[in-house]
Parts: C-alpha cells; structure tokens; sequence
C-alpha cells in the first residue's frame, strides 16, 4: 500500500465522498476514485459503500481507517524527527494568531535565531480553529492560539494573558455594527459573548479579515469591535481610536502555545521554548 493510497482513503473517510475529498487535496475526482479502486483490488474487498449521495466505510473500511491513521501519523512524526533532530535544522512550522504575528512573534523568532542561529522558521498566520487542526495533523509543529484550549493530544503551555478592550472611534458616533474576524478567531468568540451578554444582541454583525481593515474600519465610524489593547496601541489609527476596559470575563483571553503530543521535543523546540522566558505573564499595554 503506498502512502498516498492511505492519505486519498482517510480524507474520502473523513470527508465522506470523493468531490470532497478531491477539493481538500487539490486534485481532480478521477485521481481519488482510481486510487481507492487499486487500493480496493489490492486489499481484494469493498472499503466504501454508498449511502445517499455520499460514501460510508464498510466494516473492512473501518478496520483500515485504523492502521491507516496510526500509519499516517508515524509518517508525520517521522517527517518532524527528522527535521527537528539537529539544533541546526533548516526549517520549523510555527503557527500564531494575526495578533501575535504583529506584536509578540518578531521579537520571540529574534531570540530563537540566537538559539539556533541556522533555523529557518515558516510561519503560518490565522484563526485559533484553523490552527489546532494544523498542529493535530502535523502540518505544523506548534502554535500559538487563543485559549483556554483543551485536547488530549496536546502539550499546552500558558504564555500570557491578553486583555481585550471595546474600540469605539475617537471623533464620530460609531454605527451600531460589532465588526468581528472570521470565523474560528478566539476574539471573535468573547466579541460575541459580550454582544449577547451585556448589549442583547443589539448590534448588526460584519465581518472582514485582517485586524487593520477591522480598525480602519472602526476608525472612520462603521462600527465598533473587540481587539487586545497591545494591537491598538500599536495601530497606524490609534489616533483615530479610543477604547474602554471590559468584564474581566470577556476582557482576559489567555494565549497558549500548543504541540502535539507525539512531536518530538527535540533540541531546536527546547531553544523554542526557552525563547518563550522574555514574553510577560500579562499583556495590558503596549
């Protein structure tokens, strides 16, 4: 069984058909429906039966799925020791929200290029939930999310609390839309929590996808949102901004860093984590 065979038969399994299956490995139908049919000559038994419009595993797809994601993910892991078995090693996947990338992870890739002066780091930036699925499926090695998060897979590491404030524009009476990031933002969730909670869900909802086009936005009066007081401050509209404190409990969103599990801690995600001893148990200001 080649390994590619496995990976098109977990996604059909997780997916539940091949279209969908196909668009999530940016390959064509045919490509996918051809390697489940070898994989099922090979084996010499059906894996997928039709249900609907969609696919579903028979018993001996199940017992696959199994060894197949246990196969899977020693592939994964075998990739990451290999990767991170020298303190020299050429390259890290690090994740992080878009307002950590702006305001924390400059400085922390700084001083792990002291650590390991060879690293070449690759960053990708985006929403909590897209992260969490990254680094459980080993597509990068660790993260840094907006928590609490919990998962039994994962090493989590309390780095610092942030402190969300209520940014209203300094000289104009904002319209009565809450302009929120996208969906699987964990700021994104407490801005909701506080819309229903304190303000009745009183406000229409907008949504765009950089935290500057958010601000950009509340600065010239379309709304108001949610956003860390660090990012504000540090904002090209600060001073076309003001803001407010908040509840503790929707204002304090802790930022975690995450690993999974099974990714080995080897000695460039040791200098990782001693990077991490400069950052402040608080974020309240800039």
């Amino acid at each position: 069984m080649e390994l590619i065979a496995l990976k098109t038969f977990e996604k059909v399994a997780k997916e539940g058909g091949v279209l969908a299956a196909a668009k999530q490995m940016n390959t064509v139908q045919s490509n996918v429906t051809t390697r489940i049919q070898r994989l099922e000559e090979e084996l010499g038994t059906k894996l997928f039966s039709r249900k609907g419009r969609g696919l579903e595993l028979t018993r001996p797809g199940r017992i696959l799925l199994d060894y197949a994601e246990q196969i899977l993910q020693l592939e994964r892991q075998a990739g990451v020791a290999v990767r991170l078995s020298e303190k020299g090693a050429a390259e890290i996947n690090i994740g992080a929200m878009e307002s950590f990338t702006a305001t924390h992870l400059p400085q922390m890739l700084g001083a792990l290029r002291e650590i390991c002066p060879k690293l070449q780091p690759r960053v990708t930036a985006t929403t909590t939930a897209e992260l969490l699925r990254a680094v459980l499926e080993h597509h990068i090695d660790c993260a840094f999310v907006g928590g609490p998060v919990v998962h039994k897979d994962l090493i989590i590491l309390d780095v610092f609390e942030q402190e969300l404030v209520l940014v209203r524009p300094r000289n104009t009476e904002p319209s009565e839309t809450l302009i929120l990031f996208r969906e699987g933002c964990a700021y994104r969730k407490k801005a909701l929590q506080w819309c229903r909670d304190y303000q009745g869900n009183r406000f229409a909802l907008s949504e765009l996808g950089t935290l500057e086009g958010i601000l950009g936005c509340v600065a010239q009066g379309l709304g108001v949102t949610l956003m860390p007081r660090n990012v504000v401050e540090l904002s090209i509209y600060r001073d076309s901004l003001t803001f407010e404190s908040l509840p503790e409990e929707i204002a304090i969103v802790p930022t975690q860093f995450i690993q999974h599990r099974s990714t080995p801690r080897l000695n460039v995600m040791e200098g990782l984590f001693d990077s991490l001893r400069w950052l402040p148990e608080r974020v309240v200001g800039g």
